[in-house]
This record gives C-alpha cells, structure tokens and sequence, in this order.
C-alpha cells in the first residue's frame, strides 16, 4: 500500500463521518438530541449504512493490515462490500482471530487502524478487553474518536432523561472501563455535573449520596444491590435517597425480570441501561428509552443504526437468522477512526424489531434486551443456558441474599453436576429454601442442581463486573 493512498481514504471517511454528525454540542429538541438521526425512516438508515460502508471498505483495506489480509486471504476487494445486501459475503470477525493477531503481532494486534503515527499525532486513550477468555486485546482511540464517542453518548444518555440540572455518580475504577470514561466525556459535552467516583468505597460512595445527594448514579447492576444493602446497614434507606435514576451497564439488569424489580424495589427510581463493547468503538451501542418499560413486555433496547449495523445471526454457522428469531448480535462499526471493525461477532442473544418505539425512535431495538453472550454459556450434561436464566430463577425464591455462586464440578463417578449457592436469612429452614431454589431452577431451566444454602454475608460482595460462574470440572 502507498502512504498516499492511505491518507486519502483516511481523509474520505473522516468526511464521510463528518457528514453524518448532526447536532454535536447541544440537544435540537426536548426530547431528541438529534431528531433527524434518531426518527430517520428505515430507507433514510439503510442510505446512511451503505454510504458509510462504501467508503469505510477500502479505509480498512489500506490502514489496517489485519483487514488486507483478510481480504486477500478471501480472495476479495473493498469493492465487494459496497452495500449492506453484501456483508454476507464477509465471514463474521470473532474474538479468536482477534486473540490469534494479537499474539502474532504484540503488543497491540493490527486489527485496528491507529498506527503509531497516528497514536503519536493525536492519541486519546488505550483500552483492552478483560483477557477473561484469552489473551487481552488492546484498542488506542485518538482524539477524533473521543469527539464521536462523547456525542453517541450524548444521544444516548438524553433519551434516558438526563439533563442539565443533575447530578451523576459514577462509580467505575476508570481503568480500562470503556463505559466509564465515555459517560464522563459526554455529561460533560452534555453540561451536566459529576462527582467523580473511583477509587472509594461502598461506605464512602454510599456517604457521598447521603451528603451530595446526586440524582444519577452509574454503576453495574450487581453493585448498585450491594451497594443498596451497604447503606442500609449504615442506617439510610436508598429508597428515600437522592437517587431518581439508576444507570446501569456492564450485566443485564432490565432484561431479568426478578432482579429489575429488585433494583426498582430497593432504589425506588428509575432504572436505564447501556450496552456495548470495547471492540467496535465502545461508544453506546444500545440504550433504553422512557418506553422502553413503559411497553408491552419484555423490555427492548433501541441500537443506534447511523453509526453501527447490527445483524443477528446463529451461534452454529454464524448464517443470518430470519426476522423474529433469536441469534447472535453482530456489529459493523461506523462511527470511528480507530476501530471501525468489520462483522465483529459481540455475541449477545437477542432478538430485534424494526417497529417504531413508542418514545418515536424508529431503529431497531433487542426485544428482551442482551441477556448475555455466547462466551457466558453454561455447557453441562447435554444442556446449555446462560447465567442470567440461572440468576432469573434463583431471585423468584423470597428472602434470597443478593449475591450467588454457580459452581460446575465432576463427582467421584465422573458425572458433572450444578451447585447453586445462595444465601438466606432463615438458616433454621435450609431444606425447604434449598429444595425451593433447586424447584425454580428445575422448572424455568430444565435442568437439575444442588443447592447450598449459606449465611448472610459468606459469599464475596460484588464491587464490580459479577462473576457468578466457577468451574472446577476434571478437564
């Protein structure tokens, strides 16, 4: 490849997405931050698509090495994927092959297109993913990123309601938590106030609320339950607090329905919800609406169509799934210089409509919202499901603690088995609050469990991402 080619498909899709960028530094009307974007019709989304996707082939062909050779390796060339009718043509990017180039190539991989040049020029932040499956893939994001990612979340966060006039805490570790850093960039482009929250505490954070008095705290939905119970215990009630939203990200939380109104229930507001990825510009990809609850059930979460295609597929061959079928979530990027990755396989089950939402968006929304990836699932004797499905069941029990364990283990016979580990106040009722967990289970996951029973207070408190799943079966 010439250095001036490079360039000039750089410059195109800079243009390119410079020109599909409306309403940057403030909202254009009182319930949509850019009206034009977010209720555009279905032939108006397709016609942004596929001028984004003709320009932004050729941009990965020249600027990321990773993506010429798949194309030589496919026996392709930019001009083959002009359209989105021909994105069926490209295999679906896995993180695999993601990990596969990370390891030929240290430290960074060449999946993305931000060269040191570049880095050097006009760098902004490095992110990995967590490594949890594999070696970590790292991702730089330049300032021109940075301007994309703060109005995406600009959009997002105004359609849950968030205004001038609050006050948000969020509490992330702001090391590499993508979902942290991009709420904290665009509630400042937004204008709304922070109190930052890294590096405390339950007890601190919890003293911050009952001093501060924020109306938004961001956290995962696993902590804002410990955290909920922290302040209880210091003698507050979290539903008479400040508190009138919770956002939530990182784990489903409005897609399960027993731990939503636990939430609800606890906090007494308003609960929204972000869905994304590191590896396709982690902006918000998917968000919550006022109706999102509002609505016939189950929840949905609408994607943001002017600046990533989402597809669904199956989680066998990777094939299109057909319209009202459950599948895989794939995502094509448009809405970034860095990382504008190609069919990335994020790997959440959903199932989407193109039915306009009540609140007048028109784009497509995850009926059910992402209630957990492929990565996450369970595989024993013959059976799969998700920790979420496990989660659903054992909150349906009265009295349950907030934290649980699912152990995987192989006994002295060699048969795998389930171990649920719950806690529960009544220690003097074990049986019958064991053999009801095991009952739920039973009956929503098909599938058989044992059950534990502990005190209050014997499992590890989430702080952060739960991690509910142990596996200790022989290999």
């Amino acid at each position: 490849m010439t250095l001036d080619r490079r360039h000039k498909t750089r410059e195109l899709w800079l243009e390119t997405l410079a020109a599909h960028r409306q309403n940057v530094d403030a909202p254009a009307s009182e319930d949509f931050w850019s009206p034009s974007l977010d209720t555009a019709s279905r032939d108006e989304l397709i016609g942004i698509q596929n001028t984004k996707l003709a320009v932004l082939t050729p941009f990965l062909y020249e600027n990321s090495e990773f993506y010429r050779r798949r194309f030589e390796r496919l026996g392709m060339m930019p001009d083959d994927i002009q359209t989105i009718d021909d994105l069926s043509k490209w295999p679906v990017i896995d993180k695999a092959e993601m990990m596969e180039d990370a390891i030929q190539y240290p430290p960074y991989g060449t999946y993305t297109a931000m060269s040191e040049e570049l880095w050097r020029e006009r760098g902004w932040m490095q992110f990995s993913s967590s490594g949890s499956t594999g070696v970590p893939r790292i991702f730089r994001y330049s300032h021109i990123d940075r301007g994309y990612w703060e109005w995406a979340n600009a959009r997002a966060l105004y359609s849950m309601g968030i205004r001038q006039g609050d006050t948000v805490f969020p509490m992330g570790g702001f090391g590499p938590h993508v979902w942290q850093w991009g709420v904290i960039y665009a509630l400042a482009g937004m204008g709304v106030a922070v109190i930052p929250g890294g590096g405390m505490d339950a007890r601190a954070r919890a003293t911050v609320i009952d001093r501060f008095k924020p109306s938004v705290i961001a956290c995962t939905p696993s902590y804002a339950l410990y955290l909920g119970q922290v302040m209880k215990d210091m003698g507050s009630d979290p539903n008479k607090s400040s508190v009138q939203t919770l956002f939530t990200a990182g784990e489903p939380a409005l897609a399960i329905e027993k731990t939503r109104e636990r939430l609800e229930d606890l906090w007494g507001c308003s609960l929204v919800e972000f869905y994304g990825c590191t590896e396709v510009s982690p902006h918000c990809g998917g968000y919550t609406c006022p109706a999102s609850t509002q609505q016939d059930r189950p929840v949905s979460m609408h994607l943001m169509e002017d600046i990533q295609i989402w597809e669904l597929v199956d989680d066998k061959q990777y094939q299109a799934v057909p319209a009202g079928v459950s599948g895989l979530t794939v995502c094509t990027s448009l809405n970034s210089e860095s990382s504008p990755q190609l069919r990335f396989l994020v790997g959440d089950y959903t199932q989407f409509d193109q039915s306009v939402c009540n609140c007048g968006r028109t784009h497509v929304r995850a009926i059910g919202g992402c209630t957990g990836r492929a990565d996450d699932i369970i595989n024993i004797r013959g059976i799969k499901l998700l920790p979420s499905h496990i989660e659903q069941a054992v909150r349906s029990v009265p009295g349950i603690g907030d934290e649980f364990d699912i152990l995987l283990r192989t006994k002295p016979d060699g048969l795998d088995v389930m171990v649920i580990r719950v806690e529960h106040p009544q220690q003097d009722r074990i049986e019958h609050i064991a053999t009801s967990v095991a009952q739920q289970i039973r009956s929503q996951c098909e599938i058989r469990v044992d059950v534990e029973v502990l005190t209050p207070g014997t499992l590890l408190k989430t702080e952060f991402k739960a991690k509910r799943v142990r596996d200790e079966r022989n290999k």
